[in-house]
Formats: structure tokens, C-alpha cells, sequence
């Protein structure tokens, strides 16, 4: 069922807003349009394609190509299609980037393939050497054949990081071709949009999702951005009285930000990046964003202190 948001000047462009349970998560889908059959049809056509992409890349499907990938871990390299091809490889280069803090890999073992070495030391002892078998680099990927191969046998890959990215993404892309020039897509609080308001004026995050409106930068222009968040919800352990966040992968204690919001051209690419840029602290999220072109990020520490990229500035 369509909600409709009507123009306050003088054209017949309209928000049309529909609400979905899409890839587990609530998207709702806004576009600007000039009748309510256009926007449902238009719609409809997005719907599709966001249920296109959660079947391409669900790890439930026995047959989905993610699943043979996985199953031929460690034994031979699989034929894929060019959309997956190039998905996993913009993975690869988003995990270069972050330097292995987003990794699309996992290990299946338990013992994450803890392997000991007897190293010669002239004493009774022997040092542990533990292998890590989820690992991008271990992925090898062939542009030639079209070919993705998992070189350990208990490797891997999972879309679960950019799967609802990639999938607004794609009915964006659906909605333009439709001939819708302006809308947002909200998948459980990000943001994609493009084109303008019915009143020509940009998108901002509280005009996109009006829930969002109680933020410090939620009326920053997002008009043919993406913005995503990512929260910090890790378990946390008291240590000297205090309340620290804990790395589960090492059992670090990691910096204090509260969350992250990465703005970027695509989805895709913003729903990558915010968690890395959280598990890398205020100092090392902001240092990398920084050297990136088109991309923005806003951090919140414990503090409700916010620390901003260099291209975003934030008006009370």
C-alpha cells in the first residue's frame, strides 16, 4: 500500500512511499512520481530486484552459486557469472583498503585451523604457530575464466556486509531506467537517493527519513549519496570500573565510538566501510576517509562528541 506525501508548490510530482520486510530487514522504498500507478508499477519493479539479488546471494540456497563456491573450498575453482565475479572482486579491493578489517571470508573450524609447528630450539620447548584460514587474500579469483577459487579447504564467503548495499543499488538503478528521477530507498535506516524533492530541493537525512531527525547532521544534503551506520553493539566488560568495548576477534579493548556514518556514492560501498571505520577508532577511520575521494563520514564517541571528515561540515 502506497503513503503519499503530496507537493506544496505548484506541480504534480508527489512523494509515493511503500514499506516492505525485504532480506530480513525494513525497507521502504520513496520515489517521486506524478500519479500513484506509475510509483506502484515502478515500485513493484524494485521489489523484484532487491528478491532477485537476496536470492543471488543467500548462503540458504543449496544451489546458489555462493553455496558451490564454498562447497569446492579447497578443491577447485568455480565458473561464475560476471555480476558475482566482480562483486567478490570489489570486496577483494574494499578489503585491501581497509587492510583486511572488512573480510568477506570465514573459517568453519572451531580451532580457526590452529596448526602446530615443532620449531627446533634447542631446548624441550616448541613454539604455536596458528593459521588463520579466513583470510581475502586466500581468495583467488581468475578475470581470464570468470573463476573464483577458495584456497583452504574450511574457507568461506559470505554477503552478509554489503548484501542489502548492493541490493538497493540495483533498484535504484531499476527505478532510473523506470524513468523515476528522484526517490530514496531506506533499508532499515541507510540511505540511498538520488534527484531532488518534489520541490527541487536536495534530500537531506531527515527529509529522506524522518525518523533520523533528532541527529546532529540530519540535515546534511545526501542528494545522489548513500549513507550507512553502523552502531557500536559489541559486548562490553568492565575493566578498573570501567565500561570498555571488546574486540571479539582478539579480545582487545577497542576505541569508544558510539557509531559511524559513512557517505559514499553507492550502497554498496557505504554499507562496507562503516563498520571497518568504527573498528578503526576516531583517529584511523577519520585518516583513512580522508584520503578517499567522494566518500564522507561522521563519527559519535561516548561522549555524543562528533568528529566529521574533512568535506562535511555540520550547522547547528
Amino acid at each position: 500500500m502506497l503513503a503519499v506525501q503530496k507537493s506544496s508548490i505548484g506541480n504534480n510530482l508527489t512523494i509515493f512511499r511503500h514499506a516492505a520486510r525485504l532480506m530480513g530487514d525494513n525497507f521502504e522504498i520513496s520515489v517521486v512520481a506524478n500519479d500513484a500507478l506509475q510509483a506502484s508499477e515502478c515500485i513493484n519493479l524494485a521489489i523484484s530486484e532487491i528478491t532477485r539479488v537476496e536470492k543471488l546471494l543467500s548462503a540458504f540456497n543449496d544451489e546458489s552459486i555462493i553455496n558451490q563456491i564454498n562447497r569446492k573450498a579447497g578443491i577447485s575453482p568455480v565458473k561464475v557469472s560476471s555480476e558475482i565475479f566482480n562483486l567478490i572482486n570489489r570486496c577483494l579491493q574494499i578489503s585491501d583498503l581497509t587492510h583486511g578489517v572488512f573480510d568477506l571470508t570465514y573459517s568453519t573450524s572451531d580451532s580457526n585451523c590452529v596448526r602446530d609447528i615443532d620449531i627446533e630450539t634447542g631446548s624441550d620447548t616448541h613454539t604455536k604457530i596458528v593459521t588463520i584460514c579466513s583470510n581475502y587474500k586466500k581468495v583467488e579469483v581468475n578475470a581470464l575464466d570468470c573463476t573464483v577459487f577458495l584456497s583452504e579447504k574450511d574457507m568461506r564467503i559470505g554477503f552478509g556486509a554489503i548484501s542489502k548495499g548492493y541490493a538497493a543499488d540495483r533498484a535504484k538503478y531499476i527505478l532510473q531506467m523506470a524513468g523515476i528521477t528522484g526517490g530514496v530507498i531506506n533499508t532499515g535506516g541507510d540511505l540511498l537517493t538520488w534527484g531532488l524533492q518534489p520541490d527541487n530541493t536536495p534530500w537531506t537525512i531527515a527529509a529522506a527519513d524522518p525518523e533520523q531527525q533528532g541527529k546532529p547532521y540530519a540535515y546534511t544534503n545526501i542528494s545522489n549519496m548513500a549513507i550507512a551506520t553502523s552502531a557500536n553493539t559489541e559486548k562490553y566488560a568492565a575493566l578498573n570500573g570501567a565500561t570498555d568495548t571488546i574486540d571479539p576477534k582478539n579480545g582487545f579493548i577497542v576505541s569508544d565510538v558510539t557509531s559511524v556514518s559513512v557517505l559514499a556514492p553507492t550502497a554498496e560501498f557505504a554499507d562496507a566501510m562503516a563498520t571497518p571505520v568504527m573498528a578503526m577508532g576516531v583517529n584511523g577511520g577519520l585518516y583513512l576517509i580522508n584520503k578517499l575521494n567522494q566518500i564522507g563520514c561522521v563519527i559519535i564517541d561516548d561522549h555524543k562528541r562528533v568528529y566529521t571528515s574533512k568535506d562535511i561540515n555540520i550547522t547547528e
